[in-house]
C-alpha cells in the first residue's frame, strides 16, 4: 500500500511462466515514485509558511476533490456500498487521516529523509500482525524480513541518528512509527474486509473522511491556523500535492500494480522513501549520514528478502 492509499493489485501475465515486465507498467511506476517520493520533501519546505496539520488538511481536502472531479465525468462517482465502508473507514481513518496527521507533525520536527523512510517502514508491523489478527503462517524467511526492517529502524531512531536533547526529536521518530503502525493496521483491516468495488472508486470518499478527521485536530491544536495555518508561499506546494501528486500518483499506483508482476511492483514500490530521501539530500541539503545509508539499506533487504520468499 503506498502514500496515495491505493493497494497495488497483482500484475498479470500469460499463461505460462512468470508475468513479463512490461514497459506500460514501468512509466506509471516511475510516475508515482517521482510524485510520492518528493512529497516529503516538498512538504518540509513548504512548512517554512504553514503548520503541520493545516497543510495535512489541504493535502486530504484537495486530493479528495481532485479524485471527485477525475471519477464524475466518468460516471464512477457513487456512494460505497456496505461492503465498501470497512475499507473507506480504514484508509480513511488510518492509512489517510491518522497517517497524514502524525507524518505532518513529524516532518516539522525531524528531517524529510528520514520521514520518508520511517514512515513508510510497515514489516516489522505487517508479519507480527497478519499472524496475530490474521492467523497466517509466517515462513522463516518472512521472520527474517521482519527482523532486518527492524533492525534498520533501530539504526535509523538510534541514540547515534540525532541530537536526542533537541526538543520534538523522541516525539518526532514515535510519531513516525505511530504513522507506520496506522498504515500497517489499515493494510491489514483491507485483508480481512476487502472493498467490493476498485479502491480508486473509493478515495473521494476515503479523503473526504481523513479531512473530517484532521479539521477537528488542526483547529485544536493549530487554532486559527496558529497566525496563518497555509501562508501564500506554501499554497502552490499544497495545490501540487493535494490537487496532483495524490490524485495522479494513487492512478499510477493503480496502473503499475496492475500491469506488472506483483513482486516487481513490490520492490519498486520501494523507490518511493529512497526518492524521498533523494530530493531531502539534493533539494534540501539534509545530511546523509552513515546511519541513513545503514537504515534504509536493511530495509530494502528486509523488503526484498520478503517478496522472494
Amino acid at each position: 500500500m503506498t502514500a496515495g492509499g491505493a493497494v497495488p493489485a497483482a500484475g498479470t501475465g500469460g499463461a505460462t511462466g512468470a508475468p513479463a515486465v512490461r514497459a506500460d507498467g514501468l512509466r506509471p511506476l516511475l510516475v508515482a515514485v517521482l510524485l510520492f517520493g518528493g512529497a516529503w520533501p516538498i512538504t518540509k519546505h513548504a512548512l517554512a509558511d504553514s503548520t503541520p496539520l493545516w497543510f495535512a488538511l489541504s493535502r486530504a481536502g484537495l486530493a479528495g476533490l481532485a479524485a471527485a472531479a477525475v471519477l464524475l465525468p466518468m460516471g464512477r462517482l457513487r456512494m460505497p456500498g456496505r461492503g465498501d465502508l470497512p475499507a473507506v473507514l480504514a484508509l480513511g481513518l488510518l492509512q489517510l487521516g491518522g497517517f497524514f496527521a502524525l507524518a505532518h507533525l513529524a516532518v516539522a520536527l525531524v528531517p524529510a529523509g528520514r520521514t520518508a523512510i520511517v514512515a513508510n517502514v510497515t514489516i516489522p508491523f505487517l508479519v507480527p500482525l497478519s499472524v496475530l489478527l490474521l492467523g497466517e503462517r509466517v515462513s522463516p524467511a518472512r521472520w527474517c524480513a521482519a527482523g532486518l526492517g527492524l533492525a534498520g529502524t533501530l539504526v535509523l531512531v538510534g541514540p547515534w541518528a540525532g541530537d536526542w536533547h533537541r526538543p520534538g526529536v523522541v516525539l518526532g521518530n514515535a510519531m513516525l512509527l505511530g504513522a507506520a503502525l496506522l498504515w500497517s493496521l489499515a493494510v491489514v483491516a483491507l485483508r480481512l474486509r476487502p472493498p467490493v468495488r476498485p479502491v480508486l472508486e473509493l478515495m473521494p470518499w476515503c479523503f473526504a473522511l481523513a479531512t473530517l478527521l484532521l479539521l477537528p485536530l488542526a483547529l485544536w491544536r493549530e487554532p486559527l491556523g496558529a497566525g496563518g495555518g497555509i501562508g501564500a508561499a506554501a499554497w502552490p506546494w499544497a495545490i501540487f500535492i493535494g490537487a496532483v501528486a495524490a490524485p495522479i500518483g494513487t492512478w499510477c499506483v493503480i496502473e503499475a500494480g496492475r500491469r506488472l508482476p506483483a513482486a516487481v511492483a513490490s520492490v519498486g514500490f520501494l523507490l518511493v522513501p529512497a526518492a524521498g530521501l533523494l530530493g531531502a539530500v539534493l533539494w534540501l541539503g539534509e545530511p546523509m549520514g552513515w546511519d541513513v545509508v545503514l537504515g534504509a539499506s536493511l530495509i530494502a533487504a528486509g523488503v526484498l528478502v520478503a517478496v522472494r520468499s
